[in-house]
C-alpha cells in the first residue's frame, strides 16, 4: 500500500467544510449566556423582594444613591432582569443582537446595583462583578457562538 495523500505540516490551514470551526472560547461565551440567565433571575428576585418587602433592605429610599422608592426600584431591576433573562437565552442561540444587548444590558445592571448598592451592599457587589465578567466574556469572545 502506498500512501498517495501528501502528508501536511502543522502550519497548513485545517480542512473546513464551510462551517465556522469554534475555538476553545466557545465555553466563556457559553458561560456568558448562562451568567446572564443567572443574573436575569437574580435581578428578577431582587426587584420582587423591593416591590413587595421594603423593609428587607439595610437603608431607607433616602439613603440611597438616587434617591428613588423600592418599589421603583422593584420595577427598574424586574425589567432589566427580565431583558437579561432573553438576552442569555438569545446568547445561547448565537444571536448577533443578543451579544449587544449583553453588553447594554451587563452595563446597566452595573450601573443600577452600583446605585442600589447602599441598600443591599454585598449582593449589589457580586452582581457587579458578575456582569464584568460578562461584559469580558461577550466582548473578547462573543463570535465563537454562531450557527
Amino acid at each position: 500500500m502506498t500512501d498517495t495523500e501528501s502528508k501536511r505540516s502543522y502550519d497548513d490551514p485545517p480542512y473546513t467544510t464551510g462551517r465556522h470551526q469554534p475555538s476553545g472560547w466557545v465555553g466563556m461565551v457559553v458561560f456568558a449566556g448562562v451568567m446572564l440567565l443567572m443574573l436575569g433571575g437574580f435581578q428578577i428576585i431582587e426587584g420582587l423582594v423591593a416591590l413587595f418587602r421594603d423593609d428587607f433592605y439595610v437603608t431607607t429610599d433616602a439613603g440611597l444613591v438616587i434617591p428613588m422608592d423600592f418599589s421603583a426600584w422593584g420595577w427598574t431591576h424586574l425589567i432589566i432582569g427580565l431583558i437579561t433573562l432573553g438576552t442569555g437565552f438569545g446568547i445561547l442561540f448565537g444571536q448577533t443582537w443578543a451579544r449587544v444587548v449583553g453588553v447594554v444590558i451587563a452595563v446597566f445592571s452595573s450601573l443600577a446595583n452600583l446605585a442600589f448598592l447602599p441598600a443591599y451592599p454585598v449582593w449589589a457587589t457580586i452582581v457587579i462583578a458578575l456582569d464584568v465578567l460578562v461584559i469580558y466574556a461577550l466582548t473578547a469572545h462573543g463570535r465563537e457562538v454562531r450557527y
